[in-house]
């Protein structure tokens, strides 16, 4: 069975995405990225990148893109912004637990979360230092 079978599937990724959302909102360390001009439809393409690197269907880059595409839209905000991370990562675990994802699947996808976000930060400066054509990492 695939972590995505395991975390639920698709309504329930889409249901953390926008928990997660909610929360960022909420949090004055997080709100900052959810305040500037998201993508109207960004918490389905979170959930559908995360279906996709849990095992499910291949929605993000049937519909939105590949992992460079993906990078490039979190790159070229100047400086690693540490307590920004770690408010949203602590939040995504919060989200995974508020909707009620058992245990060990959701500390599997909060820990590829957080070694997703800590990998973004190669990028921070320029999103013309992202390569084309980079493989979606999955989580197993």
């Amino acid at each position: 069975m695939s972590l995505y079978d395991e975390l639920g599937g698709f309504d329930v990724l889409l249901a953390v995405s926008r928990r997660w959302h909610q929360l960022c909102l909420a949090d004055p360390e997080a709100a900052h990225p959810f305040e500037h001009g998201l993508h109207p439809q960004h918490d389905e393409r979170l959930a559908a990148y995360l279906a996709e690197v849990c095992g499910g269907p291949a929605l993000y880059t049937a519909g939105y893109g590949d992992e460079s595409s993906m990078q490039r839209l979190h790159a070229g905000n100047g400086e690693p912004h540490p307590s920004l991370d770690a408010a949203s990562t602590r939040l995504f675990t919060a989200a995974l637990n508020d909707v009620g994802v058992p245990a060990g699947p959701a500390k599997e996808l909060s820990d590829y979360f957080i070694e997703a976000t800590a990998g973004m930060e190669q990028y921070v400066r320029s999103s013309e230092a992202v390569p084309p054509g980079l493989p979606i990492r999955l989580v197993r």
